[in-house]
């Protein structure tokens, strides 16, 4: 009898640890998928903020009459595709997250050749407003970069969690999907070419 009690409690204590380890790792599945959601939220805050300084940017520029027209327009229309393009933390798939890319990447594409352009209009680069928010913008592109850094960091950290085994079998339970990345974009490890003309 003290035989077949002790085995039936070592099974019991068993299936208790199995629960208990799957509740544990479960909830850890949840904490690494908030951490992820909520680095998300920094990097759209960061892109906003990009968006915000835009307007206050576009209507400096535009005080200076002869100022390339085509430059401020292809600026405003990038800018309206990539506040268009919006992505929830539960849509994170890798093809969802290089759509989001390309349209911040040509809104950024569109900065540059406007700042580039900058270059012809001394006056306009003399500019307080004009260089308050040309500081501005190049913090913001550091936050953006911080941000998205951030984000990578935690979505490595899930993903690998979720892969593991045993805990990979919770994880295929729980419905815990792999979480996309930003990577860099296309021709990135080319240099940029510097015209000064």
């Amino acid at each position: 009898m003290k035989r077949s009690t002790i085995t039936i409690f070592s099974l019991v204590a068993v299936v208790l640890g199995l629960i208990m380890w799957g509740v544990s790792t479960n909830n850890r599945f949840v904490t690494l998928n908030e951490n992820i959601e909520g680095q998300w939220a920094n990097v759209q805050s960061a892109y906003q903020r990009r968006a915000d300084l835009i307007p206050n940017l576009v209507s400096t520029v535009k005080g200076y009459a002869d100022f390339e027209q085509e430059t401020l327009t292809a600026v405003i229309e990038a800018r309206a595709n990539a506040t268009s393009v919006n992505l929830s933390a539960a849509d994170l798939s890798p093809e969802n997250i290089a759509a989001f890319q390309k349209a911040q990447g040509a809104l950024k594409g569109s900065l540059d050749r406007l700042l580039v352009t900058v270059e012809r209009y001394p006056d306009l680069k003399a500019n307080q407003n004009f260089l308050a928010l040309q500081n501005q913008l190049e913090g913001t592109e550091n936050r953006i970069n911080v941000a998205r850094d951030r984000f990578n960091q935690s979505t490595q950290a899930y993903n690998s969690a979720i892969k593991r085994i045993p805990a990979s079998w919770i994880a295929g339970m729980g419905g815990f999907e792999p979480r996309g990345y930003f990577e860099a974009e296309d021709g990135a490890e080319a240099a940029p070419e510097v015209s000064f003309e």
